[in-house]
């Protein structure tokens, strides 16, 4: 049996780390099979050697986030330890000095949560043109629709412009009712649901009808000239190369554009090429373009969510793998 004491500073940190009902520790404990306890102003953990090392690590890179004000939730701690699985337990400390992206209705302040994230944020202000590529849940189009109401309210760019190709609706589009707008609404929802957060329902309103923030599907964007704007396409695996052409090209001056898509949930059918895919090979060398890339490791929603993710891609794997054997 091995033991590490760990020093705190304050008994709120303890506090923030353990979590109301030791929920957080109780992760750890798990995780690595090592008992831990609060004992005045030292953590003690005990265990397995090589347990405790990676247990203490996790507990010092999470009281370092406690220490900037971060909330610790089963989220954080889970990524803290996979991080110091991997050896890399340290650069949670990284994710400390994120800045706030910014407030929503509810006072709840938006961040970067992982360093796939802190990287795709830090990406988005550096670059003009800046591809995401991940799977769900790893924050792509909710942080994407952030930074673009913090833009719009610090006066950097006039508008914003979301978009997404309605490719779910395909012929059915003309038997649901109502006009093009209304038929299309179901499939920019989540777009709506963003922005509703970060603006309130009736600001929202305010803005979309003085045309400062436009909701809209991808084929109205052909044949315009977007300036001074900030434009996320979402959803953007299901656009065509012709389509994805399109939409770069209505690049303005004084403008930013986002592409966000998951390139294992293409909905094209009929063998059709994504235009993401294509997009991705053909501006990788391109100055002020740059391509992030997340991982299951950046999934920041429901732990369950993490592990689908990942199931699917070991399937993926043994199944491509079983086709190039034969």
């Amino acid at each position: 049996m091995s033991e590490q004491i760990i020093d705190i500073e304050r008994l709120e940190q303890a506090v923030n780390l353990f979590g109301s009902f030791d929920e957080n520790i109780k992760l750890i404990e798990s995780q690595y099979s090592v008992s831990v306890a609060l004992r005045g102003s030292e953590i003690k953990v005990i265990g397995d050697p090589e347990q405790v090392m990676k247990a203490a690590s996790a507990i010092r890179a999470l009281l370092t986030l406690a220490a900037k004000g971060e909330s610790i939730n089963e989220q954080n701690v889970r990524y803290a330890m996979t991080l110091v699985d991997e050896g890399n337990g340290d650069k949670l400390a990284e994710l400390a000095d994120n800045d706030c992206i910014c407030i929503t209705t509810r006072g709840r302040p938006v961040k970067p949560k992982t360093l796939g994230q802190k990287k795709y944020v830090e990406s988005i202000r550096n670059n003009t043109v800046v591809i995401g590529v991940g799977p769900a849940g790893t924050g792509k189009t909710y942080l994407a629709v952030a930074l673009a109401v913090a833009a719009f309210r610090d006066h950097t760019v006039n508008r914003i412009i979301i978009t997404r190709p309605a490719v779910e609706a395909g012929e059915k589009l003309g038997f649901l009712p109502g006009d093009l707008q209304q038929k299309v609404d179901p499939y920019l929802r989540p777009l709506y649901d963003a922005l509703f957060d970060m603006l309130g329902a009736e600001n929202f309103q305010r803005c979309q009808e003085r045309g400062t923030i436009e909701v809209a599907p991808l084929a109205y964007m052909r044949g315009r000239t977007l300036e001074d704007s900030f434009i996320i396409l979402d959803e953007a695996q299901n656009t065509t190369p012709e389509q994805m052409k399109m939409f770069l090209t209505r690049l303005g001056f004084g403008s930013k554009m986002v592409v966000t898509g998951d390139a294992t949930q293409i909905d094209l059918g009929d063998g059709k090429k994504s235009g993401l895919i294509e997009c991705m090979q053909v501006l990788k060398n391109v100055d002020d373009v740059d391509i992030v890339k997340f991982s299951e490791r950046d999934v920041v929603r429901h732990q369950l969510v993490q592990r689908i993710v990942k199931a699917y891609e070991k399937y993926e794997e043994n199944r491509r793998n079983r086709h190039n054997g034969r």
